[in-house]
């Protein structure tokens, strides 16, 4: 980067199959960042959510949010000499967006009671941007990486959790929330859309829900 971001702490959010992680990890390598990524494959009640969500939807999501709460409680988001800024690929509320949609009603309630105590001492983002691509496409980028837990993911699915992350969105004016429609964008193999998503983080933003698209 030519230039520097005014935050000292963003998350990159998404659906699955987004590409919310492998963008962290790219800005990452370019950056002097201190980058936090969700370790999602070492939920070991994960592939077993996907093959019966009603039974394990509760333990799967208790599991995400106390590794979550404890990886976020562990980072320093102060600049100092080695790191401009911090780099995330989830914010703690995802917890609760996915639980809102996994779970019933005893369950939700009870979870965020839990969810509400961990918030209170996790550090929110200064800057939140959401990649957003169509059902389809992230549908389609899930069947290339070809994770064999996922396999019974589908659209209706991914429909879901995409409207769960917009309602939590326009209840969030505390901290600027920008929507990035990259629909067709390739920043992984594309440098020209890498550096595009850069000149993002660059602006500042005023609280609340900003859309941006960078379709082609």
């Amino acid at each position: 980067m030519s230039r520097k971001t005014p935050y000292k702490y963003i998350c990159i959010e998404g659906n699955i199959g987004s590409g919310k992680t492998s963008l962290c990890q790219l800005l990452g390598q370019e950056n002097p960042v201190q980058l936090v990524l969700e370790e999602f494959d070492d939920n070991p009640f994960l592939p077993f959510f996907y093959q019966s969500p009603e039974r394990y939807a509760f333990t799967v999501e208790l599991f995400f949010m106390a590794e979550r709460h404890k990886q976020l409680s562990d980072i320093s988001i102060q600049k100092d000499l080695f790191f401009e800024f911090t780099l995330a690929d989830y914010s703690f509320w995802k917890t609760l967006i996915f639980a809102r949609k996994n779970l019933d009603e005893k369950e939700y309630r009870l979870f965020q009671r839990l969810f509400n105590i961990l918030n209170a001492t996790s550090p929110n983002p200064e800057l939140l941007i959401y990649l957003h691509r169509t059902p389809e496409r992230l549908l389609h980028n899930i069947n290339l990486r070809d994770r064999s837990y996922e396999a019974n993911i589908t659209t209706a699915y991914l429909k879901n959790i995409q409207d769960s992350y917009f309602e939590f969105f326009y209840s969030q004016p505390s901290y600027p929330i920008v929507i990035v429609d990259v629909e067709d964008i390739d920043f992984v193999n594309n440098p020209k859309h890498l550096k595009e998503i850069e000149q993002i983080i660059f602006k500042e933003y005023r609280p609340g829900v900003h859309r941006i698209s960078l379709r082609l």
